[in-house]
């Protein structure tokens, strides 16, 4: 266990790396700071790797900082969890970074945006790693208030209005967050994770414990984008850059998910059954709204991020039944639905970066498929085909995995509902693949600005690759998973490894 430098280099590599770039000048001929920044990911993605490899062979590994021991200092924990979700994200936004370097988007040039987008990461990952709760809220800012400046100064001319749309909102979310810190900093004197759990493990319930846990479950259900706390992330979403766009509806949602699974197996497991009962009702809402919502709406992005809100409804159904088979599945399916969203989100950019207005409605990118390489036509179709749920794509696998939980269950109304909703997305990709790359535009329709290149596709293609290998290849995947659920089931293993740092 000890001080593994792993642990702490996952979120200042790419801190580090946003102010390297920050000394270079970004043009959109001068690329430098893309470079760096992919050095940066590329570096963050292979310790990520690691960390999760030692993680599985020896068990959580933990970093302290300062001289202080918990449950008063900070410290930064990589358990099965946070190591997995770590790689996901790291790996993820190193693809968005690749997809930076061949953009066309006009604020990707600007100096801020490739330090902004590292700084991003570092909340991203800072957040996952830290067994803190307040030093959580803290990195969960940074990553909001790195990701709204980026929509702010988006393309899109309405970037800033959704922008400040967003920022509001998620004030909201910041006041949970900090009154359900406030509270459980009054009720047990840390914000120590681990020492808050063993506490809570008592069954003891001071006054103001279970209002805390209220609060931050509606925080994270805020962060995650869940229906009827899903308002903001449409506008937001379909104006941000594309890279930041693909950061957005794939894997920056997870940090939510990630704090509801650290909230009813760590902190609130006795009232873990309330919660989960809440989030079954949530889930199969978000599922149908998500999928009518993508059926009906006129822009391509958009429909993407209804679509979001659709499979985050997959994974809180599964965090709902609660059972092990059911929380393996919802960490197959929010694992695998980051490779298959980004890729999805980049290639619409990389349709609508070919116009002149750079905008996904279906108005303008109709037809347009017969002016762009064939390839991104393929590769449209096929990540449609992984997000609804077709083999040997991995979205198969999330899907089957929560269908398989849900019997295990005895859950046949929701199995049912679920199962039904995947010919609706199957539904809106599909007629999107045929309106985009199948039909034929008038010439007036089609104002192409940029001539296709052939890199412009790369990251997205490496993403789909990496779905068709966890679709073929999805033992290992589901080992982790399974593995991490055992250890999530026995929060003694967080709260040992934390109280014994430095015995």
């Amino acid at each position: 266990m000890g001080n593994n430098p792993l642990v702490i280099a996952i979120v200042f590599v790419p801190f580090f790396t946003g102010i390297i770039a920050l000394l270079f000048s970004q043009t959109e001929k001068d690329k430098t700071q893309r470079y760096i920044s992919l050095a940066g990911g590329i570096i963050t993605t292979a310790i990520s790797v690691m960390l999760l490899l030692q993680v599985l062979e020896t068990g959580p590994q933990t970093y302290q900082l300062g001289g202080v021991e918990p449950p008063f200092g900070i410290i930064f924990v990589a358990d099965n969890l946070s190591a997995l979700f770590g790689l996901m994200a790291s790996t993820v936004l190193m693809m968005g970074i690749l997809y930076s370097v061949s953009c066309h988007d006009k604020c990707i040039s600007y100096p801020a945006f490739m330090p902004l987008f590292m700084f991003m990461e570092t909340g991203l990952n800072g957040s996952l790693m830290t067994g803190d709760l307040f030093t959580f809220f803290v990195f969960m800012e940074l990553m909001v208030l790195s990701s709204v400046s980026l929509v702010a100064i988006s393309d899109d001319r309405y970037g800033p209005e959704a922008a400040l749309k967003y920022i509001l909102i998620s004030g909201m979310g910041s006041l949970f967050l900090l009154f359900g810190i406030a509270a459980m900093y009054a009720t047990f004197g840390t914000l120590n994770l681990a020492d808050m759990g063993q506490q809570l493990a008592s069954g003891e319930r001071p006054l103001l414990a279970q209002s805390a846990g209220i609060m931050l479950t509606a925080a994270f259900l805020l962060k995650s984008a869940v229906f009827p706390f899903h308002f903001w992330q449409p506008d937001f979403h379909t104006t941000a850059p594309t890279p930041l766009s693909a950061m957005l509806s794939s894997v920056v949602v997870k940090v939510g998910i990630y704090g509801i699974i650290r909230l009813v197996t760590l902190l609130f497991a006795e009232e873990a059954q309330q919660i989960q009962q809440l989030l079954v009702i949530l889930g199969i809402i978000g599922i149908f709204f998500g999928s009518f919502s993508a059926l009906r709406t006129y822009n391509g992005k958009r429909m993407l991020a209804y679509s979001t809100i659709g499979q985050v409804g997959f994974i809180l159904l599964c965090i709902g039944w609660g059972t092990p088979l059911a929380l393996t599945a919802a960490i197959i399916y929010a694992f695998n639905h980051a490779f298959i969203k980004s890729s999805l989100l980049m290639l619409m950019g990389a349709v609508a970066s070919r116009l002149k207005p750079k905008s996904a409605e279906f108005s303008y990118i109709n037809g347009l498929g017969g002016k762009l390489p064939w390839m991104i036509g393929a590769l449209w179709f096929v990540g449609g085909m992984s997000l609804a749920g077709v083999p040997p794509m991995n979205g198969f696998i999330s899907k089957f995995a929560v269908a398989r939980s849900g019997v295990a269950d005895s859950q046949w109304l929701p199995v049912i509902l679920a199962v039904a909703s995947g010919v609706l997305t199957l539904t809106y990709m599909f007629r999107t693949w045929q309106n985009v790359f199948q039909a034929k535009a008038e010439p007036e329709e089609v104002r192409v600005k940029v001539k296709p290149v052939g890199d412009s596709y790369l990251a997205p293609a490496l993403l789909l690759a990496i779905c068709l290998f966890l679709g073929l290849y999805a033992r290992p995947l589901v080992d982790v998973a399974s593995a991490t659920v055992a250890q999530l089931r026995d929060p003694s293993i967080y709260i040992s490894v934390v109280g014994l740092f430095g015995g």
